[in-house]
């Protein structure tokens, strides 16, 4: 019988998000447990190691990470199988590197960089509304932050825009109709549009349909929306806006680039 929680991952078993290849070893790093969920995490050895090739194994991240030079939203992070995930501020200060964890269309984490005015807010979605004990409203985010005395407009399914420095929200997007969104999980992850219609299917999941700037329909399900924007989008998007390409427009630009 096993005895408490798993402490391995096999390469072959870990999320199509992190692009790991399938000859170049048994194991893979598994994720510390934090703020995001084991398949919808980066942990910080990959971005490290594998995506900013800054160094050339997990000891050399081990090294990196102990001598506090990674922070994640703000805060110094050791462990290098910390789960950074969607949406995150992941910065080194030493070498001038500010990188925001998006998806694109393909669903793959990708490390965005972004401005040093970006720096020091995030996006969050609202995943619970509740009041405690002592009658002190809070909410709970994606990232598994609690804020205390949220703006009473402020609902599940919202976006609130987080201050890194404080933890505070400092000001929200109602969900609905109208607002530009992206998928952050599911087969549409990564991609980019303005809400449509929102069908309610009481005792099973309500349906959301989105439509790209470029005239593509597709529907999800709710709780994979995450709305960013108004008119526009209040984080930079990574390359390619959140617009899919079909598999023919992919080979055309690949000839146009060449």
């Amino acid at each position: 019988m096993p005895r408490g929680p798993k402490k391995h991952l096999k390469r072959l078993n870990a999320p199509h998000a992190w692009m790991l290849g399938k000859m170049d070893g048994i194991w893979a790093p598994r994720p510390s447990t934090g703020p995001h969920k084991l398949r919808e995490c980066l942990p910080l050895v990959l971005i490290l190691r594998n995506r900013l090739k800054y160094a050339l194994n997990a000891q050399e991240v081990t090294s990196i990470c102990m001598e506090k030079l990674v922070k994640v939203d703000g805060k110094v992070r050791t462990d290098p199988t910390y789960p950074a995930g969607f949406m995150d501020v992941v910065s080194m200060e030493r070498s001038n590197d500010k990188f925001r964890l998006l998806y694109d269309t393909k669903g793959r984490f990708t490390l965005h960089r972004i401005k040093a005015d970006e720096v020091d807010f995030k996006l969050c979605r609202v995943q619970k509304l509740e009041v405690s004990r002592k009658n002190i409203p809070f909410l709970v985010t994606h990232d598994g932050r609690t804020i205390r005395y949220p703006d009473p407009l402020v609902k599940v399914n919202d976006t609130v825009k987080v201050d890194l420095t404080t933890g505070k929200a400092v000001d929200f997007i109602k969900f609905g109709v109208g607002k530009l969104a992206t998928i952050q999980r599911g087969r549409n992850a990564g991609r980019v549009g303005v809400i449509q219609h929102i069908e309610k299917h009481p005792g099973s999941f309500d349906i959301v349909q989105i439509k790209d700037s470029v005239g593509h329909v597709f529907a999800t399900r709710l709780k994979n929306v995450f709305v960013i924007g108004e008119d526009k989008p209040w984080v930079s998007l990574p390359k390619g806006k959140g617009i899919k390409l079909s598999i023919i427009e992919e080979v055309a630009n690949k000839f146009k680039s060449n």
